[in-house]
């Protein structure tokens, strides 16, 4: 069964700008190995954090975003799901993943993401898990 995955937005950040794991898990994505899949609201802060933190130009982090867009999956979300009192920035990510019907969520998050270990049966996992098991039927 192929991997479907919701790539949290510091993945999507990371793989912006460094080519390590986050990268590496997009490419799959990219190469139609694993299927990627995320929200509007997940890019919205993709391409806020691309401006603040990386100084994108408003261009440029258009193009990333219409980039991903060319091999991801979009779904719409409520934005009713509340999971995660501490960050409910997170709950977008949980949601899409359910949206989604995700095998994967993938994050970088040690503080309120990865702790949860799985959410309705969807593992959250870091790049480099996901990495090691991405191949794997």
């Amino acid at each position: 069964m192929r991997k479907v995955a919701v790539f949290d937005t510091n993945i999507l950040f990371s793989a912006s700008g460094w080519k390590g794991k986050p990268f590496q898990c997009v490419e799959l994505a990219r190469a139609d190995i694993v299927e990627g899949v995320t929200c509007r609201e997940v890019l919205d802060e993709l391409a806020q954090k691309l401006a603040t933190k990386l100084e994108f130009s408003s261009q440029q982090a258009l193009d990333t975003v219409a980039d991903l867009l060319t091999f991801f999956r979009l779904v719409a979300i409520t934005g009713n799901l509340k999971v995660v009192a501490a960050d409910p920035d997170d709950d977008k990510v949980l949601e899409c993943a359910v949206v989604a019907g995700a095998t994967h969520m993938v994050t970088g998050d040690r503080r309120h993401l990865l702790p949860l270990g799985s959410y309705l049966g969807i593992p959250i996992v870091t790049a480099a898990d996901f990495l090691a098991t991405a191949s794997v039927p």
